[in-house]
C-alpha cells in the first residue's frame, strides 16, 4: 500500500477513536496495514493522486462507508460488525471477502466523497436561534451552505437540553443532549417561515438511495446517531438544490421585511477553495451594508479554523457588523463550549 494511503487510514483511525468510534478505529487500521486483495477498487485505491487524507479526498471514510452500506443491506460482512466484537485477523478476512465480492458495487461507492448530515450539530443551530430570535424578535429564513441531505435544516422541529434550560419543539422526536458548558442561550420564541439550502452533491432523504447514503456514512458502533438520523429522516421537509454555494447564495440575498435571515454552514466552508470563500464572505458583507433593523442578516459558521479543540462557533450580525465568538464545540456535537 502507498505510504500516503496508510497514513491516510492511520490518522483517520485515530480521529474516530477520539470521536468515540474504536470500531471505526480498528477498521482504518486493518484496512491500512493489509495488502488488498487484486481487484479493481484496489488498483485504483493505490494509483489515487492527490491528497487522499480525511480533509480533502477521504478515501478511508468512503470505503468505510461502502462497506457499511453493505451491512445495511444485509451483507454477511453483517456478522463481524457491531454489536459483534472480533478480532483483527477475523474483521479483515471478512472485509477482504466482501471487497472481492462487491468490487463493483465498492468502485461505484467510492466515486463520491463522503456525505453526512451530524444531527447532533444542531444543538448550536438551536442556540443561535435563540440568541436571534432574543435580539431581533422576526422569524427567520434559513440558508444552509453544503447542506448535503438538508437535515440540519429542520433544528426548529429538534429540541435541545443546553445546560439546566430545554430548548425547542416540547414534542420532538430528535432530542440532543450535548455536554454543555456555559451559559444557557436567551429564552425567546424561535419562528422559522422558510428554508432552503444548497450543495454540490446533494441527497435526498425521501429517496432510498439517498437515505442509504446518509446512514451509512453513520458509524456502526454509534446506534444513537443512527438513531437521530432516522428521526431527523422522518421530520424532514426542507429543499436542498444542486449548485455551486456562492453562486445559489447570490440569489438568495434580497432582503425581506420582518425577517431575519440567517446563512450558515457547519464543517463545510473549510471545503471551498479560498478564492470562493473570498468571494462569498463578500457577497454576505455587501448584503450585510444593506441590513435594517426590520431585515436583520446573521452569518453563523462553525468551522474547525486551523484550532483545537473542536470547531469554532461565529456568529456576525448586521446592521453593526458585530462579530461574536459564541465559543467551540465539538465536531459531532458532542459538547459544546459556549461563551454567549
Amino acid at each position: 500500500m502507498p505510504p500516503a494511503l496508510s497514513d491516510a487510514f492511520a490518522f483517520q483511525g485515530a480521529a474516530c477513536v477520539a470521536l468515540g468510534s474504536p470500531f471505526m478505529g480498528q477498521l482504518c487500521a486493518v484496512l491500512g496495514r493489509h495488502d488488498w486483495p487484486d481487484t479493481p477498487l484496489r488498483d485504483r485505491y493505490f494509483a489515487w493522486e492527490g491528497d487522499v487524507g480525511p480533509s480533502a479526498q477521504s478515501l478511508p471514510l468512503r470505503i468505510a462507508g461502502g462497506l457499511h452500506a453493505l451491512v445495511l443491506g444485509g451483507d454477511p460482512l453483517a456478522d463481524v460488525y457491531p454489536p459483534y466484537a472480533v478480532d483483527d485477523d477475523i474483521l479483515w478476512a471478512a472485509v477482504a471477502d466482501a471487497m472481492v465480492r462487491e468490487d463493483r458495487f465498492l468502485n461505484e461507492w467510492v466515486d463520491s466523497p463522503p456525505q453526512t448530515n451530524e444531527v447532533r450539530r444542531a444543538a448550536v443551530l438551536i442556540a443561535v436561534g435563540q440568541v436571534l430570535a432574543s435580539r431581533f424578535g422576526l422569524p427567520m429564513r434559513l440558508s444552509e451552505l453544503g447542506a448535503s441531505g438538508g437535515l440540519n435544516l429542520m433544528w426548529d422541529q429538534f429540541a435541545a437540553g443546553l445546560g439546566a434550560k430545554r430548548f425547542g419543539k416540547s414534542d420532538a422526536d430528535v432530542i440532543l443532549t450535548p455536554d454543555w458548558e456555559g451559559p444557557a442561550p436567551p429564552d425567546a420564541d424561535t419562528v422559522v417561515i422558510a428554508r432552503r439550502g444548497v450543495d454540490l452533491n446533494p441527497l435526498d432523504p425521501t429517496n432510498a438511495t439517498d437515505q442509504l447514503r446518509l446512514r451509512a456514512y453513520l458509524w456502526p458502533d454509534q446506534p444513537d446517531r443512527m438513531a437521530r438520523t432516522v428521526a431527523a429522516i422522518d421530520a424532514f421537509d426542507a429543499k436542498v438544490d444542486q449548485a455551486d454555494a456562492i453562486d445559489w447564495l447570490a440569489d438568495q440575498m434580497t432582503h425581506i421585511s420582518g425577517q431575519t435571515h440567517l446563512i450558515y454552514h457547519t464543517i463545510a466552508w473549510q471545503y471551498f477553495p479560498a478564492h470562493v470563500q473570498a468571494r462569498g464572505a463578500a457577497l454576505i458583507a455587501a448584503a450585510g451594508a444593506k441590513a435594517t433593523p426590520d431585515t436583520p442578516l446573521a452569518w453563523f459558521g462553525m468551522e474547525p479554523g486551523g484550532q483545537s479543540p473542536g470547531a469554532a462557533m461565529t456568529l456576525r450580525i448586521w446592521p453593526g457588523d458585530i462579530t461574536i465568538d459564541l465559543g467551540r464545540a465539538d465536531f459531532h456535537g458532542r459538547w459544546v463550549q459556549w461563551k454567549g
